[in-house]
């Protein structure tokens, strides 16, 4: 029997074999062969329909409705299909360029640190009050954008002082005529303390502060604390012995060498950088015949006090300043300050302080 004069029996034959072939296709390739196969110019589907013509008259009407049904069911299970391998190829897809844009897990060593730490820094800060609020001192804060007044003028500071220069401060865009900084030192909280509270007066001042300076041991933004003790009668002892007894404790060393030499600021007079001894072969704190300088400090400048309006013949008062970074890495012997912001979990499980053992003088810092 021809395909013109196919039966009823072949045309539902066709229809399961036209279904087996699409099932055995495993990709759009094989489904496009199928198709044409059945549907194409030359498909069997197409010539059964061509050949309707050459159908007996009173056959062609049943014969028509019968391949038109058959069309639209093949064309059907056809598109289904497609549908079908198109999803799999797209599941496929995102299977293969799959990107995990979550955050991982939080690595936690074996040893029971998911409890965290304290970075080493903020651990230093601990540190400092418990150590200086051991002598009285309390904690002053201040904001992190200044004036030129507070961060400059007041301080006795100069116009054509190299610290004013863009090239070493971190200017913003100016407000009223007047450029506002990023403070470069603490210096700015004991000129606000001084003016807005009454002698006598020992604060210490934490924070961070911004300069225009990058490299191992240097970093944009730093912390310093700044210390300032205002009283009748204050001199020079005891700010030496204010600072002898601070560098020992806080180091641990308790014949840690101190030595006061004479410098340079504009804001103390007379003024003394501070080293501590230190063997420069091995790095070794205490030991050996080097010197190493670690912070400065000296009386207040009677035209800071002046400029506070305070009056500096009833009144004295010292004054001191240190890198909390640098006192950090002397103390743990870190070579590198930049880890201190890279933010690498190792780093800071390895530096990280116990967050349930808080600094304790009965204990020892």
């Amino acid at each position: 029997m021809s395909e013109t004069t196919m039966s009823g029996d072949d045309l539902a034959a066709l229809e399961a074999e036209t279904a087996a072939q699409l099932a055995a296709a495993a990709d759009l390739r094989a489904w496009d062969a199928v198709r044409v196969g059945t549907l194409g110019k030359s498909g069997r589907l197409t010539a059964l329909l061509k050949g309707l013509g050459a159908v007996p008259a009173e056959q062609r009407k049943e014969r028509g409705a019968s391949l038109n049904r058959l069309k639209q069911a093949l064309e059907a299970a056809i598109e289904a299909r497609r549908l079908a391998l198109e999803e799999a190829a797209l599941d496929a897809r995102l299977r293969a360029e799959r990107m995990d844009v979550s955050l991982p897990p939080r690595p936690f060593p074996p040893a029971g640190a998911e409890q965290g730490g304290i970075h080493p820094i903020s651990r230093t800060m601990e540190e400092l009050v418990a150590l200086f609020g051991a002598q009285g001192f309390s904690v002053a804060e201040g904001p992190d954008i200044e004036s030129d007044w507070h961060n400059f003028g007041a301080l006795n500071i100069p116009e054509h002082h190299p610290a004013r220069q863009d090239h070493d401060t971190f200017y913003l865009p100016a407000v009223d005529g007047r450029r506002p900084v990023l403070r470069t030192h603490t210096s700015p909280v004991q000129i606000r303390t001084m003016v807005t509270q009454a002698p006598p007066i020992r604060v210490i001042v934490p924070g961070r502060t911004w300069r225009a300076d990058h490299d191992a041991t240097h970093s944009p933004m730093f912390h310093q604390v700044e210390g300032l003790v205002i009283d009748r009668g204050i001199t020079l002892g005891h700010l030496k012995g204010c600072l002898i007894d601070f560098l020992r404790a806080f180091f641990g060393i308790g014949d840690l060498p101190v030595r006061f030499r004479a410098s340079y600021f504009p804001f103390t007079e007379p003024s003394m950088e501070v080293d501590i001894g230190w063997n420069r072969k091995t790095g070794e704190l205490g030991k050996g015949g080097d010197w190493l300088e670690i912070l400065g400090s000296g009386m207040v400048h009677p035209r800071v006090l002046a400029n506070c309006g305070i009056d500096p013949r009833e009144w004295q008062g010292f004054a001191f300043g240190m890198g909390i970074e640098r006192i950090t890495m002397l103390k743990h012997g870190m070579p590198d300050l930049r880890p201190f912001y890279e933010s690498d979990v190792r780093w800071l499980r390895h530096w990280a302080a116990d967050p349930l053992s808080p600094p304790s003088l009965a204990e020892g810092v």
